[in-house]
């Protein structure tokens, strides 16, 4: 029998939490903390030194040895560099554990090795980390012993973001301040703060780690560089919510418990539509603990699954012709005294300050689908996105039947009088209670979708920080709030001029509403001849955080200056480059080493076979054209392998970092599937036994 998990006395143990703050502090210590992360400001010298000990004191208890301040560069995962509490050693030998509030405050990393895009060079080093007092300390457990970890932004020593948690944060004051008019202008004048709620998905898979090892592809990339598909895939639609198995169970449990101590609400786990594929769902929570938390549930899949045997894949599509993993973003605006501001109430049709803030979004969206879609841009995601399985590039939103209804007669009299009841579901069997219907169906094809008091984000890649999508949806949702709040604040009649406005915003960007099949060729040309922007790469994407409109968008409301801008759009044409140049650069030595040798291995055993049939008098036409086709096959793999070796030489030479993105785009890649289309191709026909590498058979039905 399993052992039970007592998740009351587990949850948050690892976690310097507000209760175990307010155990340890002395009074006014404590309530400055909250004061300061509540309503904002600065944290005295003197309280971050007494909290500097209580820290330490408690992080020792459980057994930490080390601190790290854990900040999250533009690599797009986290980064640490461990100290032990250890002090000078006194006269007699002995020594003492110190942690003081300069060392809880501040760190100095080397900000000219992290991504910087021309904002730090090789010489100019220095870069600060400071303690972000609003997200909650915690110890992480690994090889490496029980380490304290203190959430930190990381700044150059210029004052410029070379992070993605500094744009975030500074994006949810932003959009705290602009949503914040919104509801005083109805009345709200309790509400101190808005908080964005951020739950995200996370999509995963899970494969035998021994498999794992013999694929150089997956170890390099993330992902199979070459791969026949598998007799069975996911067109039984057996794998989804279906039984899960004992090992992935195992696995299962002991991340939630791992995740429970370290405060991160795991709630939903269950088998996704791919085989081997699986979802863990969190509750929501403020967006900037909600992105730290996600960062963490990342990197305890990989070590978990490790522990058991196991690797998880976080790219968006390590498996050919099967559904890749994406990343649910799930948004939301509630203030600090309750009010979900995207809860429609049962009647939105009346709820005028729910209509405003809907009509804002959709402004938005529309205005900046751009840079919604640059914001879902890692390299994998190319793979996923408008494939069927993902939604399409093109940005649009969903809001359902009972809300388009809505719109549509605001939009045509100013005036909803009706709102669509979801009325009753019955089921024909007497026993089975009738429930109440949503207002709507749902749409898994929307970029965009309302779900009922929510946003659903559906585009964000599975290996992706949530950091970008929040900074973005913050900016632009700000920046409607803020045309709102200036206007209806000098108005002389505030019913008709909300009223108006609210039609205004509807009639001019109703445009980027749909709610049909988003996968389909008729979206794709209704879109363009709507005016929709289809940025289908991420390289596509990359210049719309640099265009005119974007900076005065960004500095408007100091998210991002111009200068930290390029340097992200600089660091993301190179780390496509890089991506793609290493995907290439595998493909090549897997070939030239394991695909070549084996199959040429293998046309000399079929050879061997027909000259012992001829030798004794005997035809071989079958084992011939088997031959023949090998043979056929190895010309193709030699040609397509010259072709990206020079091809991947000509990328190379290069310097123009967006230059030299399109040219991967536009050459590397494709030479890459003009290689893999004759290995795939001749893995249906070789003998198993020489075939060098676990096929997709062996990967995704092993677990």
């Amino acid at each position: 029998m399993s052992e039970t998990v007592n998740i009351e006395k587990i949850f948050g143990s690892k976690v310097f939490t507000p209760e175990k703050m307010k155990e340890r502090l002395p009074g006014n210590v404590y309530e400055e903390i909250i004061r300061v992360n509540n309503e904002g400001g600065e944290l005295s010298f003197e309280s971050a030194d007494i909290i500097a000990n209580a820290m330490k004191e408690w992080a020792i208890e459980n057994g930490a040895t080390h601190y790290t301040h854990w900040f999250q560069p533009l690599t797009g995962i986290t980064a640490e560099k461990h100290d032990s509490f250890l002090a000078h050693p006194k006269d007699d030998g002995t020594t003492i554990f110190k942690f003081s509030a300069k060392e809880l405050i501040k760190g100095e990393p080397d900000a000219s090795s992290f991504p910087s895009g021309g904002l730090r060079s090789t010489f100019e080093a220095r870069g600060y980390t400071v303690w972000d007092t609003t997200s909650p300390a915690f110890i992480k457990e690994s090889g490496a012993g029980a380490v304290l970890c203190i959430p930190t932004a990381f700044c150059s020593y210029t004052g410029e973001a070379l992070d993605k948690k500094t744009p975030l944060l500074r994006s949810l004051e932003a959009i705290s301040e602009q949503a914040l008019r919104i509801v005083r202008l109805f009345g709200n004048s309790d509400a101190k703060k808005v908080q964005v709620s951020v739950g995200a998905e996370q999509e995963y898979f899970l494969i035998d780690r021994d498999r794992y090892l013999q694929r150089d592809d997956l170890i390099f990339t993330g992902r199979t560089l070459f791969g026949a598909p598998a007799p069975k895939g996911q067109e039984m639609d057996d794998h989804y919510f279906g039984v899960i198995r004992e090992r992935v169970g195992e696995f299962m449990k002991e991340l939630n418990v791992e995740l429970w101590k370290l405060g991160v609400t795991a709630k939903t786990q269950h088998n996704e539509v791919a085989p081997a594929q699986h979802e863990l769902a969190p509750i929501y929570e403020e967006a900037n603990t909600a992105t730290d938390h996600n960062q963490i549930v990342m990197e305890t899949m990989k070590r978990v699954a490790f522990k058991h045997g196991m690797t998880c894949l976080l790219h968006e599509k390590p498996f050919a012709g099967i559904n890749g993993s994406g990343k649910h973003n799930n948004w939301s605006l509630v203030t600090d005294n309750g009010v979900n501001l995207l809860d429609p109430g049962k009647t939105p049709n009346d709820n005028i300050q729910f209509l405003l803030v809907i009509a804002c979004i959709i402004k938005a969206v529309d205005t900046h689908a751009d840079l919604l879609r640059q914001s879902a841009s890692v390299v994998g995601n190319d793979l996923r996105l408008g494939a069927q399985e993902a939604p399409p590039a093109i940005m649009s939103v969903f809001l359902g039947e009972q809300l388009d209804d809505v719109v549509k007669q605001l939009i045509e009299t100013g005036v909803a009088s009706r709102s669509i009841d979801g009325g009753t579901l019955q089921t024909g069997v007497s026993t089975l209670i009738d429930i109440e219907k949503d207002g709507t169906d749902r749409n898994r094809t929307s970029p965009f979708a309302f779900t009922g008091n929510k946003f659903e984000f559906r585009s964000v890649g599975s290996s992706d920080s949530i950091a970008s999508p929040n900074t973005i949806l913050n900016a632009i949702v700000a920046e409607a709030f803020c045309e709102a709040a200036d206007r209806l604040e000098k108005a002389p009649n505030f019913d008709d001029e909300v009223h108006d406005l609210i039609k205004e915003f509807l009639e001019k960007h109703h445009r980027v509403l749909f709610g049909g099949d988003g996968y389909s060729e008729e979206w794709v040309k209704e879109a363009e001849r709507r005016g929709l922007p289809n940025l289908k790469t991420m390289v596509d994407a990359v210049d719309t955080l640099t265009t005119e409109k974007a900076v005065k968008l960004f500095e408007k409301f100091g998210i991002f200056t111009k200068a930290e801008l390029e340097s992200r759009e600089e660091i993301l044409y190179e780390s496509y480059s890089k991506t793609i140049n290493i995907e290439a650069l595998t493909m090549i030595d897997m070939v030239s080493r394991k695909y070549l040798p084996a199959i040429i291995r293998y046309s000399k055993q079929i050879a061997d076979t027909v000259n012992a049939i001829e030798s004794a008098g005997a035809d071989a036409p079958v084992q011939m054209e088997l031959l023949q086709n090998v043979q056929e096959g190895l010309l193709r793999i030699k040609n397509a392998l010259e072709d990206l070796k020079n091809i991947e030489g000509k990328a190379s030479l290069i310097d123009d970092p967006k230059q030299k993105a399109l040219f991967y785009k536009d050459n590397v890649v494709k030479a890459m599937a003009e290689l893999r289309k004759p290995v795939d191709e001749l893995e249906l026909i070789c003998d198993r036994s020489i075939w060098p590498v676990p096929t997709y058979g062996d990967l995704l039905f092993e677990v």
